[in-house]
């Protein structure tokens, strides 16, 4: 079998060029499903009979909640991919994942703790969703602080993609939590297995604002590893050569 499509995909240059021509498009696309999702959901989805027009925050809190646990599981399997195949891509991957997945996984909890107070009479309860998905937020900070605790940067992304991979333990309990044990929390809204328990007209903005929380989550991977990437490799003659092109398309411009 030929291999070698699987290492071209790991070339920091060949990511570089190819996500160029991805990043306008996927801007687009995602400030299309963004602003179309919020503006269906908050403004022109009917009021839920019970929890009155508070529901609306899952408009926020759902997307960002599966994103989290997306983000966990790309991350984990970029440092496997390090750590079996020694790509430096996939280190990149993994450490710019990190920041990006703790900063989703504060927006769920936080939204939770908006949602909470009328629903639960309380911002906060230790309840077992709410308490893994704040672990999840442990894991993905340890990780980041484990890419700058060593001196060493293998060591670190070593380490960083273990504490990753046992991290993914946590993800099947933070979604299956409702189910095993007594909680506040409500089921999920999205099962794989049986038609979702919203009515079509507001699962519909739901589903735009999940899209569009995807969409984003790819610009910003995409953006911040094309960073990642520059940095690591300043020193190659392709980055200079980039810096070099870029220079003096800004004195031509400039003149």
């Amino acid at each position: 079998m030929n291999w070698n499509w699987f290492y071209r995909m790991g070339s920091p240059k060949w990511f570089y060029y190819t996500t160029s021509r991805w990043l306008p498009w996927l801007g687009v696309m995602t400030l299309c499903l963004l602003v179309t999702g919020l503006v269906w959901g908050l403004a022109f989805a009917p009021e839920d009979a019970k929890q009155g027009n508070s529901f609306r925050i899952i408009y926020l809190h759902v997307p960002a909640s599966l994103l989290a646990l997306a983000g966990y599981f790309l991350m984990a399997a970029a440092g496997a991919i390090g750590l079996i195949w020694r790509m430096k891509l996939s280190f990149m991957v993994m450490k710019c994942a990190a920041p990006l997945g703790a900063v989703l996984t504060f927006l769920a909890l936080f939204t939770g703790a908006i949602w909470g107070k009328p629903t639960w009479g309380s911002y906060w309860v230790w309840d077992a969703r709410v308490t893994s998905m704040l672990i999840l937020l442990f894991l993905y900070l340890g990780v980041l602080a484990l890419q700058y605790a060593f001196q060493s940067q293998e060591v670190g992304n070593k380490a960083s993609a273990i504490l990753a991979l046992i991290g993914t333990v946590n993800i099947p309990i933070i979604y299956k939590s409702v189910d095993w044990w007594f909680t506040l929390h409500q089921p999920s809204t999205i099962k794989f297995t049986e038609a979702p328990s919203m009515h079509p007209d507001m699962f519909q903005p739901l589903l735009v604002m999940i899209l569009g929380f995807y969409c984003f989550y790819a610009l910003a991977l995409f953006m911040s590893v094309r960073v990642e990437i520059l940095h690591r490799e300043r020193k190659t003659a392709w980055v200079r050569d980039l810096v070099s092109q870029v220079a003096e398309e800004r004195v031509g411009v400039n003149s």
